[in-house]
């Protein structure tokens, strides 16, 4: 069974230390949905389903991307989706997002998400870069 809502979001709001939930909710969207947009469409659906509901239309709805992008532009692309976000405070949203989806998400759903994604990806989820 997923994790509560307002617990998912109750981690990324002390991790990305947001005054409040709606803008945990906002970063957690829109990291989400530049995600999805990078994922296969079984890992997408696969994260949607180990993750709260309001966490699917992100993941399952986003356009998918033409490139790879490397970390850095990955932040870029969030901070476009978030109002007054610069690459910068987007890289910092996306650990908080990325780090609590991979500490409520199974190992190998992660591990087969990350195996997608250029290098870079895994410090972003809080996990170590594999060599």
């Amino acid at each position: 069974m997923p994790i509560a809502w307002d617990e998912y979001l109750a981690h990324v709001q002390e991790r990305g230390q947001y005054p409040t939930a709606r803008e945990a909710a906002r970063s957690t969207r829109a990291v989400l949905a530049t995600l999805g947009g990078h994922l296969a469409d079984r890992e997408r659906k696969e994260l949607a389903a180990q993750l709260p509901a309001p966490c699917s239309p992100p993941l399952l709805e986003a356009v998918p991307a033409t490139a790879p992008l490397a970390p850095p532009e990955f932040a870029g692309a969030v901070a476009l989706l978030i109002e007054g976000a610069t690459p910068d405070t987007a890289h910092w949203d996306s650990g908080a997002v990325l780090s609590t989806v991979a500490d409520v998400v199974d190992a190998d759903v992660l591990r087969r998400a990350l195996a997608q994604l250029p290098p870079g990806y895994a410090l972003l989820f809080g996990r170590a870069d594999p060599v």
